[in-house]
């Protein structure tokens, strides 16, 4: 098939890309190529998304995806975004989209405008001496952390394809030569904290205001109803503000650590992006952290939602060029109020829990989080434990709560859910009997059987290392895009 004819017959092609971002103009992107591949094997493609754009999955084979995704067949201009961000607390300058760029942006069927953006798509202006590729082990990881976070509730970027390219790569942290990809991602928006503070080193207040107005109008609706900018633009940081406390309480139940929270890996509409050495705690501790590198332990998994009040603070220096500083500082001062109530909320609803009085519902999230800091129990465990042992006479004789998990506890950790469980046994005497099948159905559709350990995925990784052998993925992706199924 040629290339032309490939182009009218391909549904990825012939969508209706929008020249949302392109219009703002080149002060905020360069237009760059994407890299020649010697092959092309589709790895995954995610027909949720396709759905999600008005495309039936059955009239896109797997030759569209890499002639689209892959080949980069008829899809111009290509941009790579420019950005700054702050890593591990030092202002860095020399950022930008090193190994991927704004393939296109595309309006889904629910009215959002969504981006495709690659990653492993070869050298930009912004490569600083690198390739600009990514690794299969890279791309398979970030599929798996975006699908596992989604069924879990968790805003999140996904991934709608990831194409093995044939180069072999070479790494200081995985055996090299190691496989290559490359991968598109589907998000809200690939605008992130740093783009602003990109524009407030060179001193852009109108290009910052400009951004400003492009990211409400596409995505912050609510504040588009403001007539006068100052109001505008207030409501847009308030909806930030409560959208990042929302985050980071989703990841803190989740039980999952990022591992880079840099701010340009926070995206300006509040959405989990950008996987690189994340993983989901086995037990609680909230000093653990996901790279290897992060040797002082600033995004430890128990950091998360401080380092995210961190960025948005950061977010000040840029916003308040064209912003009443105040105004930010007042509307930031309500984050941690709003993080926690979006915690306890999402605890509650582990514990089965969804309408308590507030004294009582502060009361059994803190003591959760005592017992999970102070007896050796699997944070996962402790969740699946409750849900698979709860019984509606729980209500009305304390003794039989997880008494399963008592007899095996030592004393030490016995003594600590005897006083967990007379507190949460009164949790559940102020509801009705009849709410107790509630209260299972919120344990059941909340605590998932299947977690992404790191474990997990070197046992998937092994086989296609060696043997080219890719259904223990498959099967794993099944259990994690479904993780309150029975495994």
């Amino acid at each position: 098939m040629t290339s032309s004819l490939a182009a009218t017959t391909n549904p990825l092609l012939n969508l209706d890309y929008l020249p949302a971002l392109e219009a703002l103009g080149n002060e905020f992107y360069d237009v760059v190529e994407a890299a020649s591949f010697p092959q092309h094997q589709l790895r995954f493609r995610n027909d949720a998304i396709l759905a999600q754009l008005g495309l039936d999955p059955a009239q896109v084979s797997d030759e569209h995806f890499i002639q689209a995704f892959g080949q980069f067949l008829q899809r111009q201009p290509f941009l790579a975004l420019r950005y700054h961000g702050y890593q591990f607390g030092e202002y860095n300058p020399y950022l930008g989209d090193g190994r991927g760029f704004l393939y296109g942006q595309v309006q889904g069927t629910d009215g959002t405008v969504y981006d495709f953006g690659t990653k492993g798509s070869g050298t930009t202006p912004y490569s600083r001496g690198g390739d600009g590729r990514l690794t299969l082990k890279g791309g398979v990881r970030e599929v798996l952390a975006a699908e596992a976070l989604h069924a879990l509730g968790v805003t999140t970027s996904r991934t709608l394809s990831l194409i093995e390219t044939g180069e072999g790569l070479w790494r200081g942290d995985e055996p090299s030569p190691t496989r290559s990809a490359v991968m598109v991602r589907f998000s809200r928006s690939h605008i992130r904290f740093g783009t602003f503070e990109r524009l407030e080193f060179h001193q852009r207040p109108d290009l910052i205001t400009k951004l400003l107005e492009h990211v409400i109008d596409l995505y912050y609706p609510a504040a588009r109803l403001f007539t006068d900018p100052q109001d505008r633009f207030l409501q847009f940081y308030d909806e930030l503000v409560d959208r990042v406390a929302a985050l980071a309480a989703q990841w803190m139940t989740a039980g999952f650590c990022h591992g880079v929270l840099n701010t340009d890996n926070m995206s300006i509409t509040g959405e989990s992006f950008d996987y690189g050495p994340y993983a989901f705690i086995d037990q609680y501790d909230p000093r653990f952290t996901a790279a290897y590198f992060d040797y002082a332990g600033r995004y430890s998994y128990g950091n998360q939602p401080m380092i995210c009040q961190l960025n948005l603070k950061a977010l000040h220096k840029p916003l308040k060029l064209v912003m009443v500083e105040a105004d930010l500082e007042a509307t930031l001062g309500h984050y941690q109020e709003r993080y926690l109530g979006h915690y306890r909320q999402r605890m509650l609803r582990k514990l089965g829990l969804e309408n308590l009085a507030a004294e009582l519902a502060i009361a059994i999230v803190n003591q959760t989080q005592n017992l999970l800091g102070s007896v050796n129990v699997g944070y996962h465990d402790f969740f699946l434990g409750l849900t698979q042992q709860f019984s509606p006479q729980w209500r009305d004789d304390s003794s039989q709560i997880l008494s399963t998990t008592l007899e095996a506890s030592d004393p030490a950790a016995a003594e600590a859910l005897r006083l967990w469980r007379d507190l949460y046994h009164r949790c559940l005497q102020t509801l009705p009997a009849e709410a107790m099948e509630t209260v299972r159905q919120c344990l059941s559709s909340t605590n998932p059987k299947t977690v992404l350990l790191r474990p997990e995925i070197e046992a998937i990784w092994e086989p296609i290392t060696t043997d080219n052998h890719w259904q223990p993925f498959y099967d794993l992706l099944q259990r994690i895009q479904h993780p309150f199924e029975a495994n």
